[in-house]
């Protein structure tokens, strides 16, 4: 009997990896973008529609600083998107492919969250009909992937720090990796904060100080107008706890290697530089809002600096 050939579909998707590798281009073009239009000081067309006023039209507003304001969420967001981009990538091509169980959790946990944040908005009667439309295309590639790959992850781990690896590694690298496991866990903490803000009071004090302009001020200059920060407030901290998952269950689990403290170092500068130096570029330089950011990113840099050069002193890590 003639054995059955694979499709043309199946050849393409194989185990689901290459659909979760397709989400992860598709999550990293879209943070891009984001970055991309605000350095233009440009708007969606459908934010212009629904405001039915173009970024330079609201730039005379309050010397500009409500766009500089909502350009700010959004390249954050940006960043966010860039650095779970990231994650995704290296868990799919090397713990999710040499069967980590751990690594397809991680991948289904950080996704649903991602995903279901997109509803967190909605109740301020706005809905982005780009992101809604990606959302519905994406979703599915990326759940057929999870589905594809629900076999692969066979192998069940220990978290890191207490492998016998992590028992044995330096005690400057175990500080480290802590250090990374609390970094994940601050951004997840953050990220619900800033999510719950932009679904209840859009705005917290150093942002109407910023503006100058308190909340029925602006609500006079466009009723629109808070509905659609709350949607950039929402997105990014739906963004940001997305990514705090992912840096708390990859710091928890993963192995020291290469490719691992690279992974990281690309998804920490992409998103605290984005995060942070966002504010300085419009001039949102307020150190009550900016301190929390800016202990995140010295807590991360000085982690994984610590992790390496344990690491590095006892022998240098596989390379993978």
């Amino acid at each position: 009997m003639a054995l059955r050939e694979a499709s043309l579909w199946e050849g393409l998707i194989e185990d689901g990896r290459p659909l979760l590798l397709l989400t992860a281009v598709a999550l990293l073009l879209s943070g891009a973008f984001a970055i991309f239009l605000a350095a233009r000081r440009e708007f969606l067309p459908h934010d212009i529609a629904y405001l039915g006023m173009s970024a330079d039209d609201l730039c005379r507003i309050a010397g500009c600083r409500v766009v500089r304001f909502m350009f700010h969420d959004r390249v954050a967001f940006g960043g966010a998107l860039i650095a779970i981009a990231v994650l995704y990538s290296w868990l799919v091509a090397f713990p999710l492919r040499g069967g980590a169980r751990w690594a397809w959790w991680a991948l289904t946990i950080s996704g649903a969250f991602g995903f279901a944040s997109f509803m967190a908005y909605l109740g301020y009667g706005y809905l982005d009909t780009w992101h809604g439309a990606a959302t519905v295309v994406l979703l599915p590639i990326f759940l057929l992937g999870l589905w594809r790959t629900r076999g692969l992850g066979k192998v069940r781990v220990p978290g890191w720090l207490r492998s016998a690896q992590g028992v044995a590694a330096p005690a400057m690298s175990r500080a480290g990796r802590w250090g990374l496991v609390a970094t994940g866990a601050g951004m997840l903490t953050a990220g619900l904060v800033i999510l719950s803000v932009g679904a209840t009071w859009v705005f917290v004090a150093e942002d109407l100080a910023f503006m100058g302009l308190t909340q029925p001020m602006l609500d006079q200059v466009n009723p629109r107008l808070i509905p659609l920060i709350a949607h950039d407030r929402a997105g990014f901290g739906g963004g940001l706890a997305s990514a705090g998952i992912l840096v708390t269950i990859c710091a928890w689990y993963g192995s020291p290697s290469r490719s691992f403290y690279q992974a990281m170092l690309f998804a920490g500068t992409a998103g605290f530089g984005c995060a942070i130096g966002v504010h300085y570029v419009e001039g949102y330089t307020n150190l009550v809002h900016l301190g929390p950011a800016i202990a995140g990113a010295a807590l991360f840099a000085a982690s994984l600096t610590l992790e390496v050069v344990g690491i590095r002193r006892k022998g240098a890590p596989e390379r993978r």
